[in-house]
């Protein structure tokens, strides 16, 4: 992670919430496993439980449309655009966004529905990264305890996918810090203390990617 306009991000988070230096090399860590990632045509996996659902859909939310940057699309796809329509083609080109893609797993009711009713609840998640994820993608895994059933099932077929595992916890050592690649460990142990900085964390991971590919 040599771009200084990228780790500028990070700089300024550990500047605005000074515990999180404890953080820093596992979040840079994460940084360049995303980045690989999406540098060879990857895609990122997230999936947590309540509030750490709602950061899930948050994340996606940052990676897939324009966050601080506008992610003017590429003159190439703006002319494919207009060869595939004259009259839409243009309104696209003009109004589309560049995207990093991502998937929040705790959607898709229809299918979770189903699956939670004819099988088994606690493998919904590990079900979607067995239907989504090939070798190369990335699985977020958000719990605050970092022991989440179903947070750990779905760990558990993204490594055996060749997926790598991110995991987004608490401080205190957990089975989903032993299965992932990275843990960023924030360093509070109260649920929602816990939540209040796993969403600067994470902001700073969506900012640090739009720097590097937008």
């Amino acid at each position: 992670m040599s771009n200084n306009n990228v780790m500028s991000y990070l700089e300024s988070l550990v500047a605005r919430y000074p515990e999180l230096e404890a953080c820093r090399e596992s979040i840079a860590s994460a940084y360049d496993i995303l980045e690989d990632s999406y540098a060879n045509h990857g895609k990122l996996l997230v999936a947590g439980n309540g509030g750490s659902a709602a950061d899930s859909e948050h994340i996606v939310g940052e990676l897939m449309k324009g966050f601080v940057k506008p992610r003017k699309l590429p003159e190439e796809l703006i002319n494919a655009l207009t060869t595939a329509n004259a009259e839409l083609g243009p309104v696209l080109g003009n109004a589309l966004q560049g995207a990093l893609p991502a998937i929040a797993l705790d959607g898709h009711p229809a299918l979770t529905t189903a699956y939670m009713n004819d099988c088994e609840p606690l493998f919904c998640f590990a079900q979607q990264v067995n239907g989504y994820g090939i070798a190369g993608d990335v699985f977020l895994g958000i719990s605050t305890s970092g022991n989440s059933k179903n947070i750990l099932f779905a760990a558990t077929i993204a490594k055996a996918k060749g997926l790598k595992v991110i995991a987004l916890t608490g401080e205190r050592d957990s089975k989903l810090s032993s299965l992932a690649d990275v843990c960023i460990r924030v360093p509070q142990t109260e649920t929602f203390k816990i939540q209040e900085l796993h969403l600067p964390v994470y902001h700073c991971l969506c900012l640090m990617l739009e720097e590097r590919f937008f």
